[in-house]
């Protein structure tokens, strides 16, 4: 299973947090993959219920980080969708360090636009880059900011006084 289908399940499952406690949510999960609408392998599903698990388990923290870095929002003003999508994409990027910064937060950007009203896009991405360190912000190149300085070109250096 391709990476967005993968996070495209893990979402359509944790968005149903909201609406019920987490043991009932887990009873839910064989339900889900039972149900006829999609055929997932083994290996997949068990990758979903992993993946799923782990963000239930450390959801209470999530919840609390996602709050502290909103700047004029209350956190029960978020829509499910995009609290879904911030919850998912906060656990990865705290989480997994394989994938690219850039390419976590623009999955999450492309399932708020999927999933979300108009605007989720932008919010979720304006939330997210509350996440990131500033020299590992998307669009810059991380090497660059952290090069020694007999790398650095000439126009890098510090002028001689």
């Amino acid at each position: 299973m391709k990476q967005r289908a993968f996070k495209e399940q893990v979402f359509k499952l944790l968005f149903r947090a909201d609406f019920n406690t987490k043991e009932e949510l887990l009873e839910q999960v064989p339900i889900y993959f039972e149900s006829g609408d999609l055929t997932v392998v083994p290996e997949d599903r068990a990758r979903i219920e992993e993946r799923l698990r782990a963000i239930l388990d450390r959801l209470p923290e999530i919840d609390q980080q996602i709050a502290g870095r909103l700047k004029n929002w209350r956190p029960e003003r978020i829509g499910k969708v995009e609290r879904t999508v911030l919850r998912m994409t906060v656990y990865e990027l705290q989480t997994d360090t394989g994938t690219p910064t850039a390419v976590v937060i623009n999955d999450a950007i492309e399932l708020a636009r999927k999933f979300g009203q108009d605007g989720a896009g932008q919010f979720v991405n304006g939330v997210l880059a509350a996440f990131v360190p500033s020299n590992n912000k998307p669009g810059t190149d991380k090497a660059d900011t952290e090069k020694p300085e007999t790398e650095k070109s000439e126009t890098e250096k510090p002028e001689k006084s």
